[in-house]
């Protein structure tokens, strides 16, 4: 190629060559985010041409359409970026494209030399058009500025250690970005490819980017609208396109804020978590837009990990980014923004608890679990979270409840909120534990989670209202509601419920820390309590969970003197020919209680145990009926 005599050679400096080298090679994880930075010059120059024009008429092209072009050409490996925007002038050329950081650049490679991570390096300098050299053997950007008497110029570079600057022939407003791509980079010469970068990175850009003939971006940013102009058809068009989702969503919430910082964001709980096969997301995050330019796919530092079910957008002109504009700086930008989120997706759920109880429902069904991960881990945020949680109990017939309202029904005299820790609903509501609260009419909380012990740790105290388990042995009963019914038949006497006793603790051994009387049980024949109470008795069901050779540490078997079960097995104490028939039932009926405390390792082996009491039942009912 013949050197054209006007042209202005100028060699850039040690520092920027070896900046330039690292910028191009090293910042940016994926080569894709050349066409995206491309695209965000072009489009801050078409903003600035618009703002320009509400001053100024007398500008160059001043009825040319505002859009960005992109062509390829496959057979000659180069690509075409060109705008109609504000253009440049032979100083703004070296200004911006000749100066590389030029207030910075030594400091930033002595860090580098001093060890500091390039990930470190953040929000330092606005070097992302250096991008292009991943992909570009040479780069010529011919610009002509929006000044009507300007002159158009090319500056040039392969990427080494100098530029080049010629006068050039440009009719119009605007600058052009002609690329010749590596080898190894042919692929972008790929309208197909082109289109796929666009429609990732640079959909929503307010601009039209037409890639060959056909405008590749869809423009309209719905997070962008007022939320008066969006329509809920909208909302729910733009969910299933960004999720895959064949679902509508369960409930969206709409952020638009100026302070303390820009936020524009639509948030969207999905309806269920059994979402389609197709979804495009496999992993969880917000996508984080800069003036409608994805920045990144899955941030996950805008709202707590425990909202990591949430789907949506954020937009903040406002976010600090780092050379590549693919990390976010964590500062108080970003925990601004986090706390805005937070706040407004928690007070839209409390509105559709309120308001749409059976959504709501649905909601606790599907992501409860994650409102009680929230409860157990944000010690700051727990109490905003307190009204979120919902829960089945003794009275409220498959329905949930919030804790506000079991407060507001607590009978005249309780001081307690009980809950009892369960495996599984059905096992909770056959449990011996619930005997004296049914027959003293108080409600009782069903967890049956296995994350429900890690949050009970962090509701001691609701309302004022202390917490407290059912099987704790010290538990005591409002006094009004304690009344004893007296006994339809003759309790036991002391010395013949006393050997029983004594059977019991010689079958079971240690496997029990004591055998004693209940004070509660009223239809059960017997029930465990734990020997202490406090957190880490809850403690020990996540421990039975997390742990491979945990061994459950042993309870007090309470046993109920005026059960008829009890009574028979008293009378039948101490005959030889029912030794066998009283071991038997003793080791059922405390294997009874393991399995419906879930603390049961093997239900199989209980099988030889019942098919022999049952031999033993019918043996006994038969030589009855020969009598």
């Amino acid at each position: 190629m013949t050197e054209d005599p006007q042209a202005q050679p100028m060699e850039f400096k040690a520092e920027v060559q070896q900046l330039l080298r690292i910028l191009s090679h090293s910042l940016y994880k994926e080569r894709d985010i050349f066409l995206r930075e491309l695209i965000s010059n072009a489009s801050d120059a078409l903003h600035r041409a618009q703002f320009t024009m509400l001053t100024n008429q007398d500008m160059l092209d001043a009825d040319a359409e505002l859009a960005i072009h992109i062509e390829a050409d496959k057979d000659a490996g180069t690509l075409t970026v060109s705008d109609s925007g504000i253009g440049m002038t032979h100083d703004e050329l070296i200004e911006n494209l000749g100066t590389i950081a030029h207030s910075g650049a030594m400091a930033f490679l002595q860090t580098l030399e001093e060890g500091q991570k390039l990930d470190d390096i953040i929000g330092q300098f606005g070097v992302g058009f250096y991008a292009v050299f991943m992909v570009a053997d040479e780069v010529r950007v011919t610009t002509r500025s929006y000044q009507q008497d300007a002159e158009a110029w090319t500056w040039i570079s392969a990427g080494d250690s100098t530029y080049r600057l010629i006068p050039a022939e440009k009719e119009h407003r605007g600058t052009t970005v002609e690329i010749r791509l590596k080898e190894d980079a042919k692929e972008y010469a790929s309208t197909w490819r082109l289109e796929q970068i666009v429609k990732m990175h640079s959909n929503y850009v307010s601009f039209p980017i037409y890639v060959g003939e056909t405008v590749a971006n869809q423009q309209t940013a719905i997070w962008r609208q007022p939320p008066s102009q969006v329509q809920e058809d909208d909302y729910k068009a733009f969910y299933k396109q960004l999720t895959m989702d064949v679902e509508d969503p369960l409930l969206h919430a709409h952020i638009v804020s100026d302070a303390p910082v820009e936020i524009h964001s639509v948030l969207y709980i999905p309806a269920s978590r059994d979402q389609s096969m197709f979804r495009s997301r496999p992993d969880y995050g917000l996508k984080l837009y800069s003036r409608k330019v994805l920045i990144q796919e899955h941030n996950k530092e805008l709202l707590p990990e425990y909202f990591r079910f949430v789907e949506g957008v954020v937009d903040s002109a406002d976010v600090p980014l780092n050379v590549a504009r693919e990390t976010v700086q964590s500062n108080r930008t970003i925990g601004h923004i986090k706390r805005a989120l937070r706040s407004r997706l928690v007070k839209a759920l409390q509105e559709l608890g309120d308001e749409k109880p059976d959504e709501y429902k649905r909601f606790w069904e599907a992501w409860g679990l994650f409102i009680k991960e929230g409860v157990a881990s944000d010690f700051a945020g727990r109490d905003d979270l307190l009204p979120l949680l919902r829960f089945q109990t003794t009275k409220s017939e498959d329905e949930l409840i919030a804790l506000s309202a079991y407060v507001a029904r607590m009978k005249e005299g309780q001081s307690s909120i009980y809950y009892i820790l369960g495996d599984s609903l059905q096992s909770v509501q056959r449990s011996p534990h619930l005997d004296a609260f049914r027959a003293n009419d108080l409600e009782v909380l069903y967890l049956v989670d296995p994350l429900d012990a890690f949050m009970v740790q962090s509701l001691r105290e609701i309302e004022g209202k202390p917490l407290a388990n059912v099987d704790d042995p010290d538990l005591e009963l409002p006094k009004a509601d304690s009344v004893e019914a007296e006994p339809s038949e003759p309790e036991l006497g002391p010395e013949q419920f006393g050997k029983l006793i004594v059977r019991f603790r010689k079958v079971l051994g240690d496997r029990v820390a004591e055998v004693k009387e209940s004070k509660v049980l009223k239809g059960s024949p017997c029930r465990l309590v734990s020997a202490e109470s406090g957190p880490e008795r809850d403690m020990q069901r996540v421990r039975r969970l997390l742990e491979e050779n945990y061994e459950t540490p042993a309870k007090i078997l309470e046993i109920n003197r005026g059960h008829p079960l009890i009574r028979d097995l008293a009378t039948l104490n101490g005959r030889p020919s029912a030794d066998a028939l009283v071991d038997l039932s003793i080791e059922q009926l405390f294997e009874n209680l393991l399995l419906l405390e879930g603390l049961l390792p093997n239900p199989a082996e209980m099988v030889p145990r019942i098919q022999s009491l049952l031999e033993q039942a019918t043996s006994a009912s038969a030589k009855s009926a020969d009598g």
